[in-house]
């Protein structure tokens, strides 16, 4: 009889006959020890390692048949993928939006020839991988999420779905593949890729940092950074080439002093209070105070008023007004953080709009239309900045956003799907003297970083300049002398 016998017990692994395994805890109920279900190789590797006859029974996987994919692999493509097999087949690649993501994680489940769960944020993304994956391995594939379960040996799920059934379903696929990964390390998600006991793991992703610093924990969720090309690297031959601009526009008189007052609320608060919320942590204990104390609600509410003056001047709109007139043959969209700027632009400009309230059939319709030429010009909030199948376009327009590296970066990749002569074009329109000339320079910082490890065989960082064009009071965009173009300073 074997020394030790190996079990999946959902989530966890129990290893029966005594011998406890790296991570694990002794359950005194069963009288066995028991490990998170991600220990799996871990435990393998060790029970080996000790000399120890043992009996492995963790795996049910769904049988898989022989998996063929048609579509070759593009150079940088086919190195993020020996980088991840080289690495044990786990690893996390990064690739910006339009570089094939996609197809990279249709590679990895033809190279392991197993059970595969693909799992992605939103149910756009989960038919957009089911219909990738039957085109290119000519099989059928299961589905779980939107009122679908079906299960097959390649099944694509969302994250909220493979959270629910992770106890159950953790010894059932041999890969993982976690398409937008930087979710993974939240407080619910993680427990996908810890209750799973899949030996093989690939993250995709544009960016993966996140502002938590919990992008960290993907070496334990998923495995190390094994690639990384950004938009740069990959300009010119596989993406368009690109230029990153930005119009520095003055409030207006009124605009100034409402403006001025409310941060001043704000800042004499957190002064007083010893409160640094320019980072994550402080602006969460501002908010935690706010319940409980009158002024940190106002100043909390100060803080949102003077954000909302400097992401909706008018300045803004009127430079915004000549971008438009400026570049009637381009195919604009305009990104927004909040949903009342939508509304105001697509009533000013009578421009079509697309938030997280419009219904599915109506953006369809909306980015169908957008797509054949009958509208050229899109206004959409954080909604198409993720998980949505955008057409081609090649002038973007950022009149608002947060500071997030992986917000720019993902605005920036809707713009490069490559065309024979284009150049994407992506200007913020940003306000002059206020705590977004700070967003602004962090959310763009990355671009102005090398690429990242491993884009091997790729040119050398082109180092595009940022361009900054200032609009004087008066001018707004609204004729007079052309604005002075000069180096970005951030």
């Amino acid at each position: 009889m074997p020394r030790v016998i190996l079990r999946y017990d959902r989530g966890t692994l129990l290893a029966l006959g005594g011998f406890r395994i790296p991570g694990s805890v002794y359950d005194e109920k069963l009288g066995v020890y028991r490990a998170a279900a991600i220990r799996y190789s871990d435990a393998l590797e060790y029970i080996r390692a000790s000399g120890l006859d043992y009996q492995d029974e963790v795996m049910d996987p769904i049988p898989a048949p022989r998996l063929v994919s048609k579509t070759p692999l593009r150079p940088y493509q086919a190195t993020a993928l020996r980088n991840w097999s080289l690495n044990g087949k786990k690893g996390v690649v990064v690739l910006p939006t339009g570089a094939g993501k996609t197809l990279v994680g249709i590679k990895a489940v033809e190279s392991v020839g197993l059970s595969a769960l693909v799992v992605v944020p939103t149910l756009d993304l989960l038919w957009q991988w089911k219909e990738a994956l039957e085109k290119e391995l000519d099989l059928q594939v299961g589905v779980l999420g939107g009122e679908s379960f079906e299960l097959k040996a390649i099944t694509v799920s969302t994250y909220d779905s493979a959270y629910l059934r992770a106890a159950e379903l953790g010894n059932k696929f041999y890969l993982l593949v976690f398409d937008e990964c930087h979710h993974l390390p939240s407080e619910g998600y993680r427990q996908i890729a810890e209750m799973f006991a899949s030996p093989y793991r690939l993250g995709l992703t544009a960016t993966p940092e996140r502002e938590d610093g919990l992008h960290r924990d993907l070496a334990w969720l998923i495995g190390g950074l094994v690639y990384r090309a950004s938009p740069s690297q990959l300009a010119g031959r596989y993406l368009s080439e690109y230029r990153v601009e930005k119009i520095v526009v003055n409030l207006t008189p009124e605009e100034k002093v409402a403006y001025e007052a409310e941060r001043a609320k704000f800042t004499s608060y957190v002064r007083r209070m010893r409160i640094y919320p320019w980072d994550s942590r402080g602006l969460l204990k501002l908010i935690m105070m706010s319940g409980r104390d009158p002024d940190a609600r106002e100043a909390l509410l100060a803080r949102n008023r003077a954000t909302q003056i400097a992401f909706n001047s008018e300045a803004k709109l009127k430079a915004l007004e000549k971008i438009l007139k400026e570049n009637r043959q381009e195919k604009i969209i305009v990104f927004t953080q909040y949903n009342d700027l939508v509304y105001q632009i697509s009533s000013r400009f009578l421009m079509p709009f697309i938030t997280y309230k419009t219904s599915p059939s109506e953006r369809a319709d909306v980015l169908k239309k957008f797509k054949d030429g009958e509208y050229g010009a899109i206004v959409a909030s954080k909604v198409l900045d993720e998980g949505v199948d955008v057409p081609e376009a090649s002038l973007g327009v950022i009149l608002s956003g947060s500071g997030s590296t992986r917000e720019f970066v993902q605005r920036l990749g809707r713009l490069l799907r490559k065309r024979e002569g284009k150049l994407a074009r992506l200007i913020e329109i940003v306000s002059a003297g206020t705590s977004e000339m700070s967003v602004s320079y962090r959310r763009g910082r990355r671009l102005r970083q090398p690429g990242g490890p491993s884009a091997e065989g790729l040119a050398e960082e082109r180092g595009e300049g940022c361009v900054s064009v200032h609009l004087d009071e008066g001018e707004s965009g609204e004729g007079g002398n052309p604005p002075v173009v000069q180096p970005a300073h951030g």
